[in-house]
């Protein structure tokens, strides 16, 4: 089977950096395009790059702007940019599109994301082309940009940033998870067929007051005493995922223990959680590394108790690494944020040993482990 080659817009945004990311983890199926922020500024580079595709998702848009006609004018641009690119190349790829709920609202960004899908409708059926557009309800998830994407990644950044929140109106807000959404638009790019409108449906519904009182409980619980809180459901699961992106981890780890000394030895309290999961023991031997992956979804805490190691993290698509050395004579521990590639290393002369807890039980059929080097 041939792959799909597949160029994002907006590639090093919020959602095309995590869409990215996903097409990633399924290089037998997906050929990546790698796409710049200036190609827009040059139409041949940005022929070339339509040239390529076999579907292109256009992500790139300007959301915030204190002059709205900036906004409105910037998008139908972009819009104009890639049809250009389209018919020149008389490309016949596949184009998906992402709108917003905030078509039906009154402002110039809701009607540059409906004016936006309309023109490519009409590029689509004038051209026998295939088009996708997508109408979005309001996204979050981890890595987020504050002040810019959602109010989830302003609360967030602020509260493990010790400012608190302010809830300017209170009202119910229609959510979907950013994984919720790229499962959506994979599904869409392995179509054989577009469809004009695809309404997304939202996955949650919250107040906001209600969502800040769970990140308020996330910061008390975990971010300031170490305890990994009870996540009843999928969406306090991603919601926690997202509240631990925003976390200074370079000054946050590792945390130490509190030690209890007698002359019977040493105990420590590994974890205090109100949530399920598995744990996990292990020894290393002098000079070996662990790990050299990532996950997507999973919390995992790692904690030295005997030995010296050194943990690593990587975001993926990064190349910054964070070095954690921890010691078992002040056992400590580290948590690994979801899409850090990390391992766990013994550079000392004895055996290590490691306690590991993951908030699931590991299942064959979907580990959620995908193997990258720090």
């Amino acid at each position: 089977m041939n792959k799909l080659r597949v160029g994002i817009t907006g590639q090093d945004g919020f959602v095309g950096q995590y869409l990215y990311n996903t097409l990633g983890l399924s290089p037998e199926e997906f050929e990546r395009i790698d796409f710049n922020r200036d190609d827009f500024d040059n139409q041949t580079k940005l022929n070339d790059f339509v040239a390529q595709c076999d579907v292109i998702v256009h992500l790139a848009a300007m959301n915030r702007h204190p002059d709205p006609e900036v906004i409105y004018n910037t998008n139908i641009d972009l819009v104009k940019k890639i049809i250009l690119a389209l018919e020149t190349c008389q490309s016949k790829a596949h184009v998906l599109f992402s709108s917003s709920s905030q078509e039906e609202n009154e402002n110039l960004y809701g009607k540059s994301k409906k004016e936006g899908r309309e023109l490519l409708t009409k590029w689509a059926d004038k051209s026998g082309g295939k088009f996708t557009g997508m109408v979005i309800p309001n996204v979050f998830g981890p890595f987020g940009k504050p002040y810019y994407n959602s109010f989830i990644a302003t609360f967030s950044h602020q509260l493990s940033h010790n400012e608190q929140p302010k809830i300017e109106k209170d009202t119910d807000v229609k959510l979907i998870y950013i994984g919720d959404l790229i499962d959506v638009i994979i599904s869409e790019i392995v179509k054989e067929t577009g469809e004009n409108i695809l309404v997304v449906p939202h996955t949650d519904q919250k107040k906001v007051s209600e969502i800040l009182a769970l990140l308020e409980i996330f910061k008390s619980q975990y971010l300031d005493a170490g305890i990994i809180p009870e996540l009843k459901d999928l969406f306090e699961l991603n919601l926690f995922n997202t509240f631990r992106c925003y976390m200074d981890i370079r000054n946050h780890y590792p945390v130490k223990f509190v030690k209890h000394a007698d002359p019977r030895g040493i105990f420590v309290e590994v974890i205090r959680l109100n949530v399920g999961g598995q744990v996990s023991f292990s020894t290393t031997v002098p000079g070996i590394t662990r790990g050299n992956h990532f996950h997507t979804r999973k919390i995992e805490r790692f904690a030295v108790i005997k030995g010296k190691a050194l943990i690593q993290l990587r975001k993926i698509g990064t190349e910054d690494v964070f070095d954690f050395y921890l010691d078992g004579n002040e056992p400590a521990y580290v948590d690994m944020p979801i899409w850090y590639t990390h391992n766990i290393k013994n550079i000392g002369d004895e055996e290590l040993y490691t306690n590991f807890w993951i908030n699931e039980f590991f299942n064959q059929d979907d580990p959620d482990t995908y193997f990258e080097t720090v």
